[in-house]
């Protein structure tokens, strides 16, 4: 049976996620959240110990729900070739671009970063990218097997940034003046582009 505190505990997430996607962290108030649950501050200094504390876990979630299928799939990418597990990376970058509702206003979340980036954005990273960020890293040294480890961060980095600039600006490509459209086949279609010129770009000599 549910507990009373464990319900207004998910109300303040779920209220808190729409509002820090919706004004960013500067822009939300803990008044705002406040009423939006329709909790007391109390609670939020309870459950969360203030607002960073809130806004670490609202990062915290949706940083997990946008890098769980990378990690939970790292060492299946182990056991294939190195092109074919570069598709599938590229593919579960893209993946949100299907998604609505909760995966959208995590990518807003981290677009307001990407505008306004907060010390508690960058906890986060320093505590929980280095497992994502090693699939990355794992994968690019497949197709670099004599660089040294800052080529490597580096060729991960320009990996990942050919996915993000579209999963970022999903909305803006969809519409006017580009109208990309973002169904399953031509996000499949996205992906398989990306990954012929990354293949191609990762098996240039330096």
């Amino acid at each position: 049976m549910t507990r009373p505190s464990e319900v207004t505990r998910e109300r303040i997430l779920k209220a808190a996620e729409r509002l820090f996607a919706d004004r960013g962290y500067d822009g939300t108030s803990i008044r705002a959240i406040v009423a939006k649950a329709r909790v007391n501050q109390a609670a939020i200094n309870y459950h969360f110990d203030g607002k960073d504390g809130l806004y670490r876990e609202v990062l915290g979630t949706a940083f997990r729900a946008l890098t769980e299928r990378q990690l939970g799939h790292a060492k299946e990418a182990e056991t294939i070739s190195r092109e074919e597990a570069l598709r599938q990376f590229v593919r579960r970058q893209l993946w949100p671009l299907t998604g609505r509702d909760e995966l959208s206003r995590h990518i807003r979340i981290f677009n307001w970063e990407t505008v306004r980036p907060t010390p508690v954005f960058r906890q986060l990273l320093s505590e929980d990218a280095a497992p994502f960020m090693g699939v990355a890293v794992d994968l690019v040294r497949r197709f670099l097997p004599e660089a040294d480890t800052r080529t490597l961060v580096v060729a991960a980095i320009w990996l990942i940034g050919q996915c993000s600039v579209f999963v970022r600006n999903r909305e803006q490509l969809a519409g006017p003046p580009v109208g990309l459209t973002l169904d399953e086949p031509a996000v499949e279609a996205l992906g398989l582009m990306i990954s012929r010129w990354v293949i191609g770009g990762l098996g240039q000599p330096g």
